[in-house]
């Protein structure tokens, strides 16, 4: 007997043929079948360093025999030690739940990186042009380029480019650009490690004449970083180094064996030219009379451009594969319109906010100069509105050369948060075609999706997704067009939840879970953004931000049953949990005013909410409950049972303190709010503080701080000031997130529907009915009729934060939870609204392979559609006022082997079902 169980998606290491430096990667691989309740009860792995041998079965890097067990992800390499540059091809088997063994998957391959610095024969090489920068209040230095011609000797068998930058980098060979990333090699602390990639460039070289080429600018490393100019910093730019460096090495194999190595050093020519500034905030000005023509090609006259100069290394500086996905190009955006404007200026509407860069095609006389200013609205008279970008200067300039042809010109080192483009300097009037958007984002593989067949809920979706898709660039930004573009920590966790539903983030926080960790403060806190430059002194820690710390490795461990996550950063988390117990006192609860010695004081607390202040220090005290209890979770999975006891049992004395001191004795939440004086210093201080907020009830429900008996009581009063309050939200950053997952989980379900429907102010429905097409930063950010909500100061229309309710949409709505780490069981409990939506579908590819989920109401009837990837199991809920109206294809459920019956509680009926497509039907 054979089975049709088979392997597809091999990953190592979460990607798909990546290079890697993890000495002992981990594998992964999904399982498809035909029938119902499949599971693979075995698996066999063969690693050659062959396709060849591979074909043969001759595993001559490992064979693993055949593994009893369910396992099909995070399966570490475990044959013989790997050298740098190896090419290891793999696939797998699994065998079914009769015992059977399935056919072997496809081939899959990965390939080590540089393992040592040795490796490296690269030196660091650049070329000083900062005396170039001057300007009034930007200096922008122009971008350097480097070349190096060789002579290789015979026909080429393999050739690989290992290439990095302090700074960011273009490399080209032979004329061609190599690659398809940007903003390479990314952001890290460039003090402690710098990540390169590496290129296969076997066809881009040839036996005889072959040219390097490279451009670099200053881009994070050197470049304008944050609201440093904004708030007057002492550093402005240059924060981890003065001049961008290049580092690149290119390993040539021949098909006689030899091997030869051409690396950066002072031989290669280097020179400056038409890319005269280059900023990521500020933009890019590029002068096309300055071009060299191919000058990356061999035979280029090199004879006026000078040495490059050599660099020393930090020995103490990391040099390592770079562990995420990178930028890349999305999708290219048409025009809608273009409508002139007074002075000669055009207007380009690209009909969707984003993050990225526009290509410009335009004709004109040598010497014209076009100017790109960008901005993500108009004003109520039909004017670009930039004022919110504050210290960022986000223009870009092209001079022309006078091409009659015509001229096309797309910036490198720069990026902007915008839909519209106003653009100045056109000889004759454009047409569409002469701008075109270019749409980045770290290359995060497509997860899921969500609809329902109300228009404003999916308008809301569709949103979310752009604003995850704008600010998850190389780290996960606040926003991608203003004076800032910081790893904000405390937007990062309440979003990280939300964002695994839309996009396998796993590589992306693999890298910035690096990042954050490098940023770890001397006092053990984690830092509010993430890299961590000082561009404002009085920038150190926040509760609801630091967490970020124990909250982001925890979704990434539920999400992808990733324990080496935990284990690389238990110590810093260790150390984090330490810090927060000694900032207690010892006394599990942080009493108003613990937080005045940070700036603002208490930290940011419930960030841009409406109305009274939730005491810092309560939702401080909420949030040490709450990593204590992931910090249980996690000992448990990395099988330190001792540690997982002890801070299961700080969990409960945190949540006894926190009734204690903070609620009366009907268990309302209370503070004394006369420990914060006047307010001052504090966010929003001036508004007063009040423990009895919609954002304290629903964290403390949502983090499961209460005792059950309080915990209906808690989700009434929530319920009761959301009346109070004209049916209204009035959470910000920290309290959006739990407020309808603990309106739901206490049995208001209604309550949360209405609140997701509603389009007054402030509501998500609110930005959708005013033209949003991306989550605000500010529930107000634009008002029709009022105009923009403190504009200048802070007014992004790019922000994700708001975002979260996305968790509740796949939670709640569709009814998907996570159970066992990486979906390996998990739970399917749809919440049908009563009215305003009808039907919701949801699809979600998990680790463990695709889940969907969907539900219609039709007057009393209700059909629930389910997928069970292979080798999971799901437990689902249907709804339904009768169990014995419940069937599946239209049978009784009783007599269906597939379906084991669990039981009938409030409203649903419980069952638990394997692998494949079920189609329920119920009356309700």
């Amino acid at each position: 007997m054979t089975t049709d169980l088979k392997p597809l998606n091999l990953r190592t290491e979460y990607k798909i043929t990546p290079v890697t430096d993890v000495v002992k990667p981990r594998l992964s691989w999904e399982l498809t079948a035909t029938g119902r309740g499949q599971v693979q009860t075995a698996y066999q792995l063969l690693v050659a360093s062959s396709s060849e041998l591979l074909a043969s079965d001759k595993a001559d890097l490992w064979n693993s025999n055949k593994v009893i067990g369910n396992t099909t992800n995070q399966v570490e390499y475990g044959g013989k030690p790997l050298a740098s540059r190896t090419v290891c091809f793999w696939k797998v088997r699994s065998w079914d739940k009769t015992g059977q063994p399935g056919p072997w998957s496809a081939t899959a391959k990965w390939e080590m990186g540089l393992l040592n610095k040795a490796d490296w024969k690269a030196e660091w090489i650049g070329n000083d042009l900062t005396a170039l920068g001057k300007g009034k209040t930007y200096q922008l230095p122009p971008a350097p380029f480097f070349r190096k011609e060789t002579q290789l000797k015979g026909s080429v068998k393999r050739a690989r480019l290992y290439v990095t930058s302090l700074g960011l980098y273009e490399f080209q060979l032979n004329g061609k650009r190599i690659g398809k990333d940007y903003f390479t090699p990314g952001w890290t602390d460039y003090n402690k490690r710098v990540y390169y990639q590496t290129y296969d460039v076997t066809s881009d070289v040839k036996a005889g004449k072959n040219a390097l080429g490279a451009v670099i600018a200053d881009g994070w490393y050197a470049g304008y970083l944050g609201y440093a100019l904004l708030v007057g910093n002492p550093v402005v730019r240059n924060f981890y180094g003065n001049v961008p460096l290049l580092k690149a090495q290119l390993e040539v194999e021949y098909t006689s064996g030899e091997k030869e190595t051409i690396a950066s050093d002072q031989t290669w020519k280097t020179n400056h030219g038409p890319i005269v500034e280059a900023d990521l905030l500020n933009g890019e000005t590029y002068n096309a009379n300055l071009e060299f023509d191919n000058w990356s090609k061999a035979g280029y006259d090199d004879s006026k451009w000078k040495n490059s100069a050599i660099y020393p290394d930090k020995p103490e500086r990391k040099i390592e594969a770079y562990p995420g996905n990178t930028i890349q190009v999305f999708q290219e955006l048409k025009a809608k319109t273009v409508t002139p404007k007074a002075g000669g200026r055009y207007l380009f509407d690209l009909g969707q906010n984003f993050a990225g860069l526009v290509r410009l095609n335009v004709k004109g006389n040598k010497g014209d100069t076009i100017t790109l200013k960008f901005g993500e609205v108009l004003f109520p008279n039909g004017e670009i509105m930039t004022e919110n970008l504050r210290k960022a200067r986000a223009t870009d300039t092209y001079i022309l050369k006078g091409k009659k042809e015509g001229e096309t010109w797309t910036p490198k080192f720069t990026y902007h948060g915008f839909q519209y483009v106003e653009v100045s300097g056109f000889r004759t009037a454009p047409g569409l075609e002469a701008i075109t958007g270019i749409v980045l984002s770290s290359a995060t593989p497509s997860a899921g999706s969500f609809e329902t067949d109300n228009k404003l809920i999916n308008k809301l979706y569709e949103n979310i997704v752009w604003t995850q898709r704008s600010n998850y660039f190389d780290v996960p930004t606040d926003c991608p067009q203003r004076d800032e573009r910081l790893g904000w920590t405390g937007d990062a966790q309440a979003y990280i939840q939300s964002a695994t539903f839309n996009n396998d983030i796993s590589a992306f926080f693999t890298k910035w879970l690096v990042d954050l960790n490098d940023a770890q403060r001397a006092d053990h806190t984690y830092p509010i953004y993430a890299p961590a430059p000082n561009v404002r002194k009085t920038d150190t820690y926040s509760p609801g931000w630091s967490e970020a710390g124990i909250i982001c490795p925890y979704t990434i461990y539920k999400t992808y049953g990733d324990t080496k996550v935990i284990r690389e950063f238990w110590p810093n988390m260790v150390a984090y949990l330490k810090f927060m117990e000694a900032k207690s006192k010892g006394e599990y609860v942080y009493k108003e005013a613990s937080f005045e010695d940070i700036s603002p004081k208490g930290g940011f607390g419930d960030w841009l909410s409406v109305g009274k202040k939730t005491p810092p220090d309560l939702l401080a005290t909420m949030y040490y409950g709450y990593v204590a209890s992931m910090m249980a979770e996690m000992a448990k999975a990395i099988g330190k049972l001792d540690e997982s006891a002890y801070y299961d049992a700080i969990f409960t004395k945190i949540k006894q303190a926190l009734l204690t001191h903070y609620t009366d004795k009907t268990g309302k939440f209370k503070t004394n709010s006369a420990a914060y004086g006047d307010g001052n210093g504090y966010v929003d201080g001036e508004m007063g503080f009040d423990g009895h907020t919609q954002t304290a009830y629903a964290n403390a429900i949502y983090m499961h701080m209460l005792m059950p008996e309080l915990n209906q009581k808690a989700g009434n009063w929530l319920v009761d000031l959301i009346k109070a309050n004209n049916n209204k939200l009035s959470t910000g950053f920290l309290g959006v997130k739990p407020l309808l997952p603990a309106l739901s989980s206490t049995g208001h379900s209604n309550e949360a529907y209405k609140l997701l429907l509603s389009t007054e102010y402030p509501s998500w429905g609110f930005e959708v009915k005013n033209g949003a097409n991306t989550i605000w930063e500010r529930w107000n950010s634009y008002i029709k009729g009022k105009g923009f909500e403190n504009n200048a100061g802070m007014n992004s229309f790019n922000h994700y934060a708001f975002g979260s309710v996305n968790e509740w949409l796949f939670d709640y709505a569709a009814g998907l939870k996570v159970g066992e780490a990486g979906y390996r069981t998990f739970t399917i409990k749809p919440e049908i609204a009563k009215e305003g939506i009808n039907e919701v579908k949801a699809t979600y590819r998990s680790i463990n392979g695709m889940i969907e989920t969907g539900w219609k109401k039709t007057g009393s009837a209700i059909s629930l559609t389910i997928t069970v990837p292979v080798n999971t199991i799901a437990t689902v809920f249907i709804p339904t006022t009768n169990p014995a109206t419940v069937l599946e294809a239209k049978k009784a459920i009783k007599t269906n082997p597939a379906i084991n019956i669990k039981g009938f509680k409030e409203g649903y009926l419980q069952v638990e079902i394997g692998s494949g497509t079920y189609q329920f039907t119920s009356q309700n």
